[in-house]
Order: C-alpha cells, then structure tokens, then sequence
C-alpha cells in the first residue's frame, strides 16, 4: 500500500482529539479501514502516536480491528508544523514542483521554511 500523506494528517488530527490516555479506533471518511490502520501502525513506528495495537482473524485479509492512542510529542510538533491548510497545501506544492520526496523530514523542514519566512515578516514589521 502506498503512503498517503493526506492521510496521514487526518489521522493525526483525529488521535489529537481523542481523550488522553483512552484507547480507540478511528474512522477516516473516504478511507477504508486496511488504509487507516495501515497508515496508524506506520505512525505508530516512526514514533507519532503512543498506542497502536492490530487484530486480524486467520480467514480475513488484513486488520480486522484496531486502536491508537495519544500523540507523542513529535507527532505533537509534526502536526502544529502542518496544521493550517494554507501552509499544508504550499508545502505540497513546493515538494511537488521541486521533485522532492513526500517525507516527514522534508515536509517538516519545507512547512518550517514557510514558517521561519512568515515570522521573519512579522517581526520586521514590529
């Protein structure tokens, strides 16, 4: 399965507003739910969300139940950096156009670049 970026986000959204400490299995409109807990579990291990945990039964293919649980404070910073949609979908765009790859590490240091570019405006301003 392919890594869906916008996916990712949404996801991420969706455990920020979860209760803290409280297990849970998310539902993404337009996704189904192999590409949510495929997506989660890739969180899981890169070290954006605290808890996930997978069932699956021997004649299903694929997760048959799952739940996630708290951001971790990377997922925490990597969602602030991405979470207005202006500078979500410019950050896109500059990845696209530039040919770069769709990774956390580039998203992050591209989304922080537009960031660091606004501050610099704001505090000339002052």
């Amino acid at each position: 399965m392919k890594r869906d970026m916008d996916l990712v986000r949404k996801i991420l959204f969706a455990v920020e507003e979860l209760p803290p400490f409280e297990k849970a299995t998310i539902k993404i409109d337009g996704y189904d739910k192999q590409q949510v807990a495929y997506h989660c579990e890739m969180l899981y291990q890169e070290g954006f969300i605290k808890y996930y945990h997978g069932e699956t039964c021997d004649n299903f293919d694929g997760v048959l139940i799952f739940w996630v649980a708290d951001l971790t404070w990377k997922g925490q910073d990597f969602l602030e950096t991405i979470r207005q949609d202006t500078l979500w979908n410019n950050t896109k765009k500059a990845i696209k156009d530039k040919g770069l790859p769709m990774l956390t590490s580039t998203i992050g240091t591209i989304a922080t670049a537009f960031i660091t570019a606004a501050t610099e405006g704001v505090t000339n301003a002052i």
